[in-house]
């Protein structure tokens, strides 16, 4: 058995909503733009980036990487850096392919960002096929599933207004939701207000979460810390620049709010430091970008130091939300699971079957592979 074609598949996705609201009056279609206060950059798209692996016998394995902007940057890296090394080898040697990719440009620098986003796609795609020629879901290869169902928490409430997030969030409740994240990053106060509307209209049994986007100074996050440890938050989400490791490890001994940490990680080395240094109390890699084998290894580690897991789950359409749900199926130390309701519509109508998020919790695939097939000819007519 072994490998007879990789091909990478770019996609965009015209959108009306996004996951912080609105798509901006002035934002050109064919352009990026930023949305302050946040510094990244958005699309007026959904985006993503499909890779196909087939095997010599006609068996196909598909993955997904995490990809909201420039798809055919990782793309490109999958068509000519990792296919030509997946060529002719045998996909049940998953690991010592992860490997083989990582090695390629590690010696150059290349062990994070769009790099590590194609491996993980791959990864994915291998995982997927092993399931499918050994006749049995991800899940089970991973060594079973810990719960019949995965926790979920609604993640963005896309409103402008406080009061129109507290409509939409009771709209979820009557669908049996009880979780619920909200992008900050406003401003002290005005984050704090958002969050007491919200527990003040769902009551104390609640699980409310917030999301800073990386916009506050240590001393900010401290005071936003003890207000949010105060209204009884679950997580208090990139605080401070990703990259300052030894402030988010201040802000945890100085609040008591959780702090939650690693959509911007890819790998093992990049989460060790965290670790180390007590600088999260909940991590949350993307298999997106880290890939199933990583973030599987990435839970090991964080189950050392009685860390527990929240993956995060953004744009991925389809292949990798199924991936995801395996993976948070399959680890010990799992919190909760990001679930984005416009995200998974979308998602949903590139499958020839859909995935399933009701009353706060994810169905487990339970077919052979991820569980899930995308409806390539849809694919092909969204093709970027």
């Amino acid at each position: 058995m072994s490998i007879s074609k990789v091909e990478a598949i770019p996609l965009r996705i015209k959108r009306d909503e996004a996951y912080l609201g609105g798509i901006p009056e002035a934002a050109d279609p064919a352009a990026y733009f930023t949305r302050p206060p946040y510094r990244a950059l958005y699309s007026a798209y959904f985006e993503t980036a499909f890779v196909k692996i087939t095997t010599k016998d006609g068996i196909v394995g598909w993955g997904e990487a995490l990809a909201p902007v420039a798809p055919e940057v990782v793309c490109a890296i999958i068509e000519q850096l990792l296919a030509p090394v997946l060529m002719r080898r045998d996909p049940h040697d998953g690991n010592v392919l992860w490997n083989v990719m990582y090695d390629l440009m590690r010696e150059r620098g290349y062990y994070g960002g769009f790099m590590l986003d194609a491996i993980s796609a791959c990864d994915t795609a291998l995982w997927d096929l092993r399931g499918k020629l050994l006749n049995q879901p991800v899940f089970k290869l991973l060594g079973g599933a810990f719960r019949e169902r995965v926790p979920s928490y609604v993640s963005g409430l896309p409103r402008p207004t406080a009061e129109e997030r507290v409509a939409l969030a009771l709209e979820f409740v009557d669908e049996g939701f009880d979780a619920f994240k909200l992008a900050a990053g406003h401003g002290l106060r005005a984050d704090v207000a958002s969050v007491k509307s919200l527990r003040d209209a769902l009551g104390d049994e609640a699980t409310l979460l917030l999301d800073a986007h990386w916009v506050y100074t240590l001393d900010e996050a401290v005071q936003l810390g003890h207000a949010l440890a105060d209204l009884g938050v679950g997580f208090f989400e990139a605080p401070i620049n990703p990259e300052d490791i030894e402030s988010h490890a201040r802000l945890a001994a100085a609040v008591a709010v959780p702090i939650a940490h690693g959509e911007t990680e890819r790998t093992r080395y990049q989460f060790r430091p965290w670790l180390m240094q007590k600088a999260a109390d909940i991590l949350q890699p993307d298999v997106g970008r880290a890939g199933i084998s990583e973030v599987i290894k990435i839970a090991a580690m964080a189950e050392a130091f009685n860390v527990m897991m929240a993956p995060h789950l953004s744009v991925g359409l389809g292949v990798c939300i199924a991936a995801t749900i395996h993976v948070a199926a399959a680890i010990p130390n799992l919190y909760l699971l990001e679930y984005q309701p416009p995200v998974f519509e979308i998602a949903n109508m590139l499958l020839e079957s859909p995935l399933t998020c009701k009353a706060g919790h994810y169905e487990i695939p339970s077919s052979v592979g991820l569980g899930v097939e995308l409806d390539e000819s849809r694919l092909r007519e969204l093709q970027a």
